[in-house]
């Protein structure tokens, strides 16, 4: 629909640091005229006077994609609803001349309902919604696709959608600086949720963040920024909750603080990667409530040349989480394999069950395509490059049990049975069965585990610990079940430091 109003923007007058109430510049809140025009007009007269802020009243402003500007805020008052249209032709891809090149094309584009190039200085916040209709939105790019209208060259015949670079995000902001947003829902992308790339001194605060309408549907995805809080967040989402992302190889995340926040995914709750080009450093994450969420609750992931350092995990409380730790060191794509150094994750409590943790969800993370027993947790690099200094303290993580060697086994005697999965997509569930109920560590070099308690439901066939070909290793105050067999595997280690209570526990090979 178009705006049904004639506009005489040059008769305005806009003075700096003002406050426009937005239906007095015929922008109306009906929910069926189509504001994209008179909004986007008065965004950039605001802008060339000098800023200002936009409010919007109690109303459903419908729109297509809105280009932010500096100096100019949006207020959204309590009632007020800035609605995505749910036409694809409504939204643009901007263009952002100048920005970096990365090697990862394949999945992200600058398509959104709000998107900012460069952009300063402006904050977006109140009490209403921004809804991007993304279900009817995404099925409308697919049919239009289908239709043979509008082709996706990328499109997913496995999965039946288009492709993330085909349907708008929710947010998509580059390259901006001292951007906040706060108190507002958010709701229902095509695509992502809220997403930043090369962006400094960013503020996120009491957000409600509800994006289960589509596939690929992640909370909040931080890429390459440096100086970014995220605070007091509650997201629901039907793929990544919190991730960060670096698709540039000479960037990266630095100084990331995420705290306070509540997290539902049908993937993984606060993940680093996939794409890992130029890395991650000084992060810093603690007060985290993660439930009915079907991955990890931490992934720790560099399978692209990038850097993983300086990382500080604490006060994780998950119930009903498919995983509880998973760090990964890969080479699926990068000059040469990155590194992981410096992590401590201390003071977690982690419950997994033995079914998949969203089954109540109309939108379900997608199934594995093999039988495994419970997956545990992993820290798993490559041959020839490990992990390094990792250190995991008063963590206790409750396991189901229940394994079986009829559903799948790797006897001990085999554990290069393993597959190493070099150049695969990094997932909790990557290699298949594994040979440990509580933590499987595999090319590591330097790992503490102090004051550790692994719980069983019930039964389960496997030690609780498997190092292989891991240098260093201290374990001190572990509780574990007292099972007949041995708990703790070690197979091509050195300087092993295994407190004296332990010592009947260990199995070497």
């Amino acid at each position: 629909m178009s705006c049904v109003f004639c506009l005489n923007i040059n008769a305005w007058t806009i003075e700096k640091d003002k406050f426009y109430e937005v239906t007095k510049y015929n922008i109306v809140g009906n929910g069926e005229v189509m504001n994209t025009k008179a909004i986007q007009e008065l965004i950039q007269k605001v802008h060339e006077k000098g800023g200002g802020t936009l409010v919007f009243p109690r109303g459903v402003y419908l729109s297509g994609s809105l280009e932010m500007k500096s100096n100019v805020n949006l207020y959204l008052k309590n009632g007020a609803t800035l609605l995505g249209s749910t036409n694809p032709y409504d939204y643009v891809s901007l263009e952002m001349s100048g920005r970096p090149n990365t090697p990862k094309q394949d999945d992200n584009s600058q398509m959104a309902f709000l998107v900012a190039f460069k952009a300063h200085n402006f904050k977006i916040y109140g009490e209403g919604k921004i809804d991007g209709q993304g279900r009817k939105l995404a099925l409308n790019v697919d049919s239009l696709h289908h239709a043979g209208v509008k082709i996706d060259p990328l499109y997913n015949y496995r999965r039946m959608r288009p492709n993330e670079t085909a349907r708008p995000k929710l947010l998509r902001f580059s390259s901006c600086k001292n951007v906040s947003i706060t108190d507002l829902n958010l709701h229902s992308s095509a695509c992502w949720g809220a997403s930043f790339e090369l962006c400094e001194k960013l503020r996120l605060n009491n957000l409600k963040i509800v994006n289960r309408a589509y596939w690929n549907n992640d909370g909040i995805d931080v890429t390459d920024c440096k100086n970014v809080q995220i605070t007091n967040c509650d997201v629901n989402s039907a793929d990544d909750g919190i991730c960060l992302k670096s698709y540039y190889p000479s960037h990266l995340n630095d100084s990331i603080y995420i705290a306070n926040c509540k997290i539902r995914s049908s993937a993984s709750a606060i993940k680093f990667g996939t794409a890992s080009y130029g890395g991650f450093k000084n992060v810093t994450i603690e007060n985290i409530e993660v439930f009915d969420t079907f991955r990890s609750a931490i992934a720790i992931e560099s399978v692209d040349g990038g850097i993983i350092e300086n990382i500080n995990v604490s006060r994780i409380n998950a119930v009903n989480t498919g995983n509880a730790i998973f760090i990964r060191l890969g080479h699926r794509d990068g000059e040469t394999p990155g590194i992981i150094k410096n992590i401590i994750i201390h003071d977690i409590e982690v419950q997994i069950p033995f079914g998949r943790p969203d089954t109540d969800y109309d939108l379900r993370g997608p199934a594995v395509n093999f039988f495994h027993n419970p997956i545990p947790s992993s820290i798993v690099g490559i041959p020839e490059c490990h992990i390094e200094n990792v250190i995991l303290e008063n963590i206790k993580i409750s396991y189901p049990g229940r394994a079986s060697k009829g559903m799948a086994y790797v006897p001990l005697s085999r554990l290069e049975q393993v597959p190493e999965k070099i150049k695969d997509y990094p997932e909790f569930t990557m290699f298949g069965e594994l040979p440990a109920w509580g933590f499987y560590i595999r090319h590591v070099r330097g790992v503490l585990f102090k004051n550790v308690i692994l719980e069983l439901k019930d039964k389960d066939f496997r030690p609780a610990f498997v190092f292989d070909e891991v240098y260093g290793i201290k374990m001190e105050q572990i509780t574990i079940p007292k099972i007949k067999h041995k708990q703790i595997l070690l197979k091509t280690t050195e300087n092993v430091d295994i407190s004296p209570e332990l010592k009947d526990l260990v199995r070497s090979m």
